[in-house]
């Protein structure tokens, strides 16, 4: 006989993205910008723990700084949940380990979102697909169902139009600059680029065309943030570097490890990084995968 495991706790990551470029194609009526992009998932992040708990109570720690609690995705996400769970007066304790910089560029906070549903939604029993996951998601940001779909994905809209792409195999540099960039200071302000030709999916298949696409957000970025201006500088020795998202990341891409890892060495008596290599399929689904096989499977 073979049974399905009921969990009490999980470990899932939340990994980094950057965005091999972006274009903005235009303005909504709403306001919102209408985008183009490359949503390029990394094996690198930050890890959740969730335990369940006897209580309704949702606890998360350590507590981020200069984030409450009411204005973190974390908790925000598991709210949204707990409405479709088997037993709503079941709690979580959810303790993060933080690797990845907020305001970044490299979707921390939106990545931690989408692990807390997908983890949430096994432990809590809701029995949610992906489709509606990523519904509940996008109440959270954008780019939280590129996360919950957990594939490498060519995006439009806001981010919320996506389809998987396949991209070249490669590592990623990715610089920390010492600034936090304002989002709503870079969408709203009068000299950011908002008129690029849009393009169909095809040529974005092509991977080594990927390097000529650029960052609507980066020539302003850079003029108000001297510290992207100079981090980008600085990698531009190595590879073509851009900015992610509308920063404060900047990365560079490498064929191998050992090349991005020789260049993080040097920058590191300058700039705080780290080096990932681009994935197709989210680690926290891989993981999730590995769950479910051993639960299905799992002898009575």
């Amino acid at each position: 006989m073979v049974v399905k495991l009921t969990l009490t706790s999980l470990t899932l990551p939340a990994p980094a993205k950057i965005n091999l470029f972006l274009h903005i194609v235009g303005r909504r009526a709403d306001g919102y910008h209408a985008l183009q992009t490359v949503f390029q998932l990394l094996d690198f992040g930050d890890e959740l723990n969730f335990e369940l708990t006897d209580t309704p109570d949702i606890v998360i720690s350590p507590a981020i700084h200069g984030v409450s609690i009411t204005d973190n995705l974390i908790y925000k996400a598991a709210l949204l949940l707990r409405p479709f769970a088997e037993n709503t007066h079941t709690g979580a304790h959810i303790q993060l380990t933080k690797r990845l910089p907020i305001g970044g560029g490299v979707g921390g906070g939106s990545s931690d979102a989408a692990t807390t549903l997908l983890a949430l939604n096994r432990l809590w029993q809701c029995n949610l697909s992906l489709n509606e996951l990523a519904t509940l998601g996008l109440q959270l940001g954008a780019d939280v169902p590129v996360f919950i779909n957990g594939k490498t994905t060519w995006a439009e809209g806001i981010g919320e139009q996506f389809s998987p792409i396949k991209t070249p195999d490669a590592w990623y540099l990715i610089l920390i600059p010492n600034c936090h960039v304002s989002t709503p200071q870079i969408f709203s302000h009068e000299l950011l680029t908002r008129d690029s030709p849009k393009m169909k999916i095809a040529p974005a298949l092509e991977g080594h065309e990927l390097d000529m696409f650029r960052n609507d957000c980066e020539a302003l970025a850079s003029d108000l943030y001297p510290e992207i201006k100079e981090t980008l500088s600085w990698l531009n020795q190595f590879g073509n570097a851009k900015l992610t998202g509308t920063g404060a990341c900047c990365f560079c891409r490498f064929m191998t490890e050992s090349e991005a890892r020789q260049v993080l060495n040097e920058a590191r008596s300058k700039f705080k990084g780290f080096v990932a290599k681009g994935v197709h399929l989210s680690p926290a689904h891989q993981r999730l995968n590995e769950v479910e096989t051993f639960a299905t499977n799992r002898p009575q």
